[in-house]
């Protein structure tokens, strides 16, 4: 097809064709209870550690808070992601709008930037926790937990939300995303026009930011081991216990990154459909989903309201 009847075709379609779900037809009654099951699972545990985090005074406390951020975030990144392929899959539907696309990049991308700060945000709790535990209490109060959730939510929201003006921006040459859910990369694919200013603003933003925020995770860490190795033995368990925590959950988020580079280093033409599927949805599934299970199991004092709130509800449901 030419360039200009293509630039045509783009013009006069306002829908993306998300390949993927094609790929999903034969089996979409299967795939949709699937991600039904996956979808209120996820709401259910993390809805859970909100509630039990948000009703418990005695939880009200720094680190509780960024657990109840960190859950709250699952819930917002499956929310872009579930409802529309759940409706897609039972109505049979291959197609996104133009307006619904940037929305779930917009929803998606806050999502994946977020958490990665969010991440960076406990490490630094915890750094001040053992390294400076007398002055703990100054340098991190629950109003100042408060505030770094929201500039750094500010921050992840309104840097996305260039990247998808300037994704809106562009004329496209082609409606198929090997996809079942729109990302930047297949857009920028399938522009006609220059699309270097994104490619520009996309590399330096995600270098900065990921420089920044891996350079405060990893100092965090270290200083925490360096200090565990002078301590207690029980005192530095404890520590450990807790470092141990957050590096789980955050390496099930590499993980799915990971995925992300590998799909994206091996290009378009040497990958099937079904393994650009399997790549691209790892890191929305898996983080909301394990993340509140991490926390909720390794987190003590967490472990213990939960189990104390579902006795309640047990015995209230047996009367």
């Amino acid at each position: 097809m030419s360039r200009r009847r293509m630039e045509n075709v783009s013009s006069v379609s306002r829908h993306f064709v998300l390949l993927g779900l094609v790929e999903m037809e034969d089996l979409r009654y299967l795939y949709c209870i699937l991600s039904l099951f996956l979808y209120v699972f996820i709401l259910l545990l993390s809805l859970g550690i909100v509630l039990v985090v948000l009703t418990e005074e005695s939880l009200h406390e720094p680190m509780y808070i960024f657990i109840c951020n960190l859950t709250f975030n699952g819930m917002l990144g499956s929310s872009s992601f579930f409802p529309k392929l759940i409706i897609d899959l039972l109505t049979s539907s291959h197609q996104i709008s133009h307006v619904g696309c940037f929305l779930q990049l917009l929803g998606l991308i806050t999502y994946a930037i977020f958490e990665i700060s969010s991440f960076t945000l406990m490490a630094y709790d915890r750094y001040l926790a053992v390294c400076d535990p007398l002055r703990y209490a100054t340098n991190m109060t629950n109003a100042k937990a408060v505030r770094l959730i929201v500039g750094f939510f500010a921050f992840s929201f309104f840097s996305v939300l260039v990247t998808v003006i300037l994704s809106a921006r562009l004329s496209y040459c082609g409606t198929q995303i090997k996809n079942i859910f729109c990302e930047n990369l297949s857009l920028i694919v399938l522009s006609c026009g220059d699309s270097s200013v994104n490619s520009l603003y996309g590399i330096l933003s995600t270098v900065i930011f990921l420089v920044f925020t891996l350079l405060i995770i990893a100092y965090s860490y270290i200083n925490i081991f360096m200090v565990c190795l002078r301590i207690s033995k029980e005192a530095c368990e404890k520590a450990i216990h807790t470092v141990v925590t957050h590096f789980l959950g955050f390496s099930i988020f590499l993980v799915g990154g990971l995925f992300i580079f590998v799909r994206f280093r091996l290009g378009n033409n040497n990958l099937p459909l079904f393994a650009h599927i399997l790549l691209s949805v790892t890191f929305i599934v898996f983080p909301p989903l394990f993340n509140p299970l991490i926390y909720g199991i390794r987190t003590k004092a967490l472990r213990v309201k939960i189990f104390h709130h579902l006795h309640k509800i047990s015995i209230f449901a047996a009367l």
